[in-house]
């Protein structure tokens, strides 16, 4: 059936800001569904709180809404643009959600918008936990025992009558939030209550747990006629239990029979038909391992981080194909945009082995629990592709940038056979290392097996790479061994290490032997037909079917790797941004990437795409095949700039900002010269190696300091010290990864956190804007709430800025972009900290200025200067309205970690408020991240004596807007002493009713507690914020964001008809 003639203007609902559980992948489905539906002449109105993502950008949709995803927002945009219909299938959970509801409350259909792609039946068929379940028992298809309940009586009931263990599912959650395992009543009650709250409907699914069985998903599309093939299926490496995302995944299967493949596929077709979906849906099985029971564990009705894996693993371009067929079109009438020779309707096939890994937030949480569950824990994930099962992991655990690089990186060499036995019983991110060493210590195959329920087959591959690292510690290395060893992957340093040659001597008898990495294209129909796809992957051994092309000028984009808190989407936005200018302006260009969820690394972004580990080895085979003109580092955060002088070491020529003027930005000394010459005041401080050291330089400046690593991203391992101890217990955290760099420790400066994004062409600067945050400093930046145009700062400031701006540009002699970050303390006005490369502020500042700061520097690193490109230097006029980036946290997915702010940061994602007004922005911003207060109109307070003072004040202004507030005793004190109401409430040692039992009752609206400088001795501030967080309850931690929060409330009523902004008329 050609497309349907109603569908004229598509509003497509997104996903909203990144937490955990929901991340990149709905950016790049959203991406080129929009792309897709505009191809086909649709007008497309998008609507995303999310400002860091290219989904949101005015070159993908007609009309762009960042707004708050909410209902009311959603009904005010449907009021005003009229859309014919609405596809909520791209937008995740939330975007699901916010369809459901729409459609539910008879909206939709009193303004004659029709839901497109997957009714609303078939999404309360897939996501209603009891109608999945009559669904499935009508069909024949297996379920595990299992009830829904609303209330935890009726969960112990019930889990009395099939027994322990039990998996909790919530309804309608994201990532398995809230859900676990229960193996006893105690467990169970715990998760039940946690689960019932988080749950939309207030229901949980509790069933019995089938943990140990291989867990299988099925990749399906389906079109409007009943046409239905599977894309891709993939096995999970880790049994049922462990989280999806959470999860070793590799495509396709393994370790399954013809007999079991083609039962669970024959499966899923039934399922999807019966559920009479339209468009992209994931099926998960649970698979006995040995006999042939299975059970059908969910369907997600919709794009789902299993379909960007399953996209990039087999190029079929599912979200892409899923658009067109909610516009009507049939599978067999859709051209498969990568091979343009076969069709939609056309099975892929590959002929070559996927492994992604999930890239874990343990070493920015250093507190919290490692173990994996069925609640997701992931910011991001690595994939890589290889001929050979060995050789996809080596590279996709060389793709992690966690200073792992082979199986030996964590090392656990140490414990005895019985230590292992029982560190096995763990699950965790390190499994396939103790595995490793379990296999080292002679433990048998069958062993580990009983113990972890991990497939033979995978134990066995495992073993092989065991037994290389064996043979090249202790036999001579011969041509014939070095061979084997690059046929799985080992990278050069690992092998040097192993044999105790230097890396240059294993790459000298490489080359001389010819072996050498070769590239095969990504051919999703096995070479049954001719494909012409620009994707490739290297594998050692075999012929090169990535040619060396010339004629055009050439340019390498380095990617920025896995999604990880301190560099996430918003570098592979301006990676997308950079390669597309690059394009316009005649260049070929080639991105190497390895991230699945992302848009750098679909098929049509640059004309070649290597999907390749980021290491100086992996870049340098593609240099040697492909021979650039130049690469671009400055738009792949810390993963690009580190492979600066790799690059420069292979010929390579850095475009953009000199190698040397990056270092003179992080090296101590050459900064402080360029500052003394440019008259730019900072912090006292110096540069040192041992914790005596910090000391020394810690007393002459005086405490409070701030101690840092230098060339780091995201603050990692920065921290305030306030004496002596904590500089050691610091040092000590940061020399647990051997430092190149010295460390930094300067004086701690409080006044307003000021940042700038500039453009800088060599002579004259553009500044598109001032951002100034609402906290002060010491909470990093991307942890602060971010106001353009900055609202508190006069004349003077600003003008200070834009010259130290273009002072320090030009100091550096920056070519593209440079981020600076400023504090003002009354008129004077310090630099903290330049990083001449895009940061995470770029999509934000262009969004909302209408100035596409990555094109324009693009265009600069290519030769013209910013009057050419049509722009009058410097600081650029203020726009008419505010924008307020608000960041989003995912604290309560991962247990024990600490969430109060400061110098490292710790947000997953952003959204924004844009309006007329700082009120009404400010509002929308809180709104966005989905703070909607007030509740209860209870609140509790306790707060570090500094804070007093300021807590006073917002307490006051709290109980004018009709609160009931909690203190503890100092803190109750000193509220009631300056004639603020306060009830006094014990401390958790204390006897009932204590601050938990008030948290616990469920009646709390928010809690204000500024944890004392310094790391938490006590435990109480920890405890108080953990449970805050996993109850559900709003938790600030600085007083800045307190008052922020209550502005934002007192000026609510004034909010009740939203302004709406289109940034693509900006």
């Amino acid at each position: 059936m050609p497309k349907n003639p109603n569908v004229k203007r598509v509003m497509v609902i997104g996903s909203g800001p990144i937490v955990i559980g929901q991340a990149a992948e709905f950016d790049y489905a959203g991406t080129q569904a929009c792309r897709s539906l505009k191809e086909e002449g649709v007008e497309v109105i998008l609507v995303n709180s999310n400002p860091a993502t290219i989904m949101t950008d005015k070159d993908i949709a007609d009309k762009v809404y960042i707004e708050p995803l909410n209902v009311k927002v959603l009904e005010q945009i449907i009021e005003k643009e009229k859309p014919d219909s609405i596809l909520p299938t791209l937008g995740g959970q939330a975007g699901l959600n916010l369809g459901m509801e729409l459609e539910e409350s008879g909206f939709l259909a009193a303004h004659n918008v029709k839901l497109l792609g997957t009714t609303a039946a078939t999404i309360r068929n897939a996501e209603g936990r009891q109608e999945f379940k009559d669904l499935m028992e009508r069909i024949g298809e297996p379920c595990a025992a299992s009830k829904v309940v609303e209330n935890v009586e009726d969960g112990v009931e019930f889990t009395n009558t099939i027994g322990y263990p039990v998996v909790l599912r919530p309804a309608y959650t994201l990532g398995g939030s809230g859900g676990g395992i229960a193996h006893n009543q105690v467990e169970l009650e715990e998760i039940l209550e946690n689960g019932l709250r988080l749950s939309r409907v207030g229901q949980v699914l509790v069933e019995r747990c089938i943990a140990g069985w291989k867990e299988i998903e099925y990749e399906v599309m389906r079109d409007s006629a009943g046409n239905c093939i599977t894309v891709c299926n993939m096995e999970n490496i880790d049994p049922v239990g462990v989280h999806t995302g959470d999860s070793i995944v590799v495509a396709p299967s393994q370790t399954l029979s013809d007999k079991e493949y083609q039962m669970l596929r024959t499966s899923a077709l039934k399922i999807i038909n019966e559920l009479q979906i339209t468009g992209g849906c994931n099926v998960q099985f649970a698979l006995h391992p040995t006999s042939f029971e299975y059970c059908v564990i969910e369907v997600n009705p919709r794009v789902s981080r299993s379909s960007a894996l399953a996209s990039k693993a087999t190029g079929y371009p599912i979200a892409k194909v899923a658009a067109k067929i909610a516009l009507g079109f049939t599978l067999d009438e859709i051209k498969n945009a990568i091979t343009h020779k076969t069709y939609a309707s056309f099975e892929p096939t590959l002929d070559y082995c996927v492994v992604k890994i999930p890239r874990l937030p343990f070493d920015k949480f250093i507190t919290a629990k490692r173990t994996l569950t069925t609640q997701m824990k992931a910011t991001g994930e690595v994939m890589s592709i290889c001929n050979n099962f060995e050789g996809a992991l080596m590279k996709a655990i060389r793709s992690l940038e966690q200073h792992v690089d082979c199986l030996r990186s964590y090392d656990f060499s140490a414990l005895s056979v019985e230590e292992l036995l029982e560190r096995l019983k763990i699950v965790d991110d390190q499994r396939i290392y103790v595995i490793a060493e379990a296999i080292r210590k002679g433990i048998s195959y069958e062993q580990i097996h009983d113990i972890t329920k991990i497939d033979l087959w995978f134990i066995d591959k495992i073993a092989i790479l065991t037994e290389m690292e064996h043979a090249l510690e202790t036999q001579p290395l011969t041509v014939e061994l070095l061979k084997e060893a690059k046929r799985i992957e080992f990278p050069d340093n690992v092998i040097a290490r192993l044999t105790g040659k230097t890396e240059q001597e294993i790459k000298k008898m490489r080359y001389d032997n010819g072996i050498k990495a070769v590239y095969k294209m990504v051919d999703t129909c096995a070479a049954e037909f001719a494909a012409s796809t620009p994707y490739y992957y290297s594998v050692f051994g075999g012929e090169c079917e990535a040619k060396e092309t010339t004629g055009r000028k050439k340019v390498l984009v380095l990617g920025s790797g896995p999604i990880r808190i301190g560099q996430g989407i918003e570098f592979d936005y301006c990676s997308v941004h950079a390669t597309w200018a690059f394009s316009k302006a005649g260049y070929e260009t080639i991105i190497i990437n390895n991230n699945p969820e992302t848009v750098s690394t679909d098929f049509d972004i640059a004309d070649k795409l290597y999907f390749e580990p980021l290491t100086p080895e992996d870049v340098e085979s593609i240099v040697n095949i492909e021979h650039p003109d130049g690469a671009v580092v400055q738009f792949g955060g810390q993963t690009a700039i580190k492979l600066t002088e790799s690059l420069m070491k292979m010929g390579v020529p850095i475009l953009g900002t000199k190698a040397e003027d990056v270092d003179a930005a992080e090296d101590r000394e050459l900064f402080d010269k360029i500052l003394e010459e440019t008259e730019i005041p900072r912090a006292a401080g110096g540069t040192v190696y041992t914790a005596e050291e910090a000391k020394a330089v810690a007393n002459r400046l005086g405490y409070p300091v701030l101690v840092r690593p230098s060339y780091v991203l995201g603050g990692q391992g920065m921290q305030i010290a306030i004496s002596d101890e904590e500089i050691e217990e610091f040092m000590e955290i940061i020399n647990r990864i051997a430092q190149d760099h010295p460390i930094l420790v300067d004086k701690y400066l409080q006044g307003k956190e000021i940042e700038v994004d500039a453009v800088c062409d060599g002579t004259d600067i553009l500044i598109p804007g001032i951002m100034e945050h609402i906290e002060r400093t010491g909470i990093h930046s991307g942890d602060s709430i971010s106001v353009y145009p900055a609202p508190t700062i006069d004349k003077v400031v600003k003008e200070k800025i834009a010259e130290y701006t273009r002072r320090l540009a030009k100091a550096l002699h920056v070519k593209g972009l440079i981020n600076i970050q400023f504090i003002a303390i009354g008129d004077e006005v310090y630099v903290i900290e330049v990083n001449p490369r895009s940061s995470r502020t770029v999509p934000y500042i262009s969004k909302v200025t209408g100035i596409p700061i990555v094109d324009l520097a693009t265009e600069v690193i290519i030769g013209k200067t910013i009057r050419e490109l049509g722009y009058e230097p410097g600081l650029q006029p203020e726009a008419e309205y505010f924008a307020i980036k608000m960041p989003v946290f995912s604290f309560e997915k991962i247990r024990g970690a600490e969430i109060s702010l400061g110098p490292e940061m710790k947000s997953t994602g952003e959204c924004l408020g844009i309006a007329k007004t700082f009120n009404e922005a400010l509002y929308k911003a809180f709104l966005g991240a989905g703070v909607e207060l007030p509740k209860y109109k209870n609140m509790i307070i306790t707060v570090k004596d500094a804070d007093k003072g300021e807590a006073i004040e917002v307490g006051r202004r709290f109980e004018k807007l009709g609160y009931t507030i909690y203190a503890t005793r100092s803190t109750a004190a000193a509220l009631n002493e300056a004639g603020v109401k306060a009830r006094k409430v014990n401390k958790i040692s204390q006897e009932s009713p204590t601050v938990m039992d008030l948290i616990l009752g469920h009646k709390i609206d928010l809690v204000i507690d500024t944890p004392t400088q310094g790391r938490d001795k006590t435990r109480d501030g920890f405890l108080i914020r953990r449970t805050a967080i996993e109850t559900g309850i709003y938790c600030i931690t600085a007083m800045d964001t307190a008052n922020a929060l209550v502005t934002s409330m007192e000026h609510m009523n004034d909010c009740k008809e939203l302004t709406l902004v289109d940034i693509a008329q900006l």
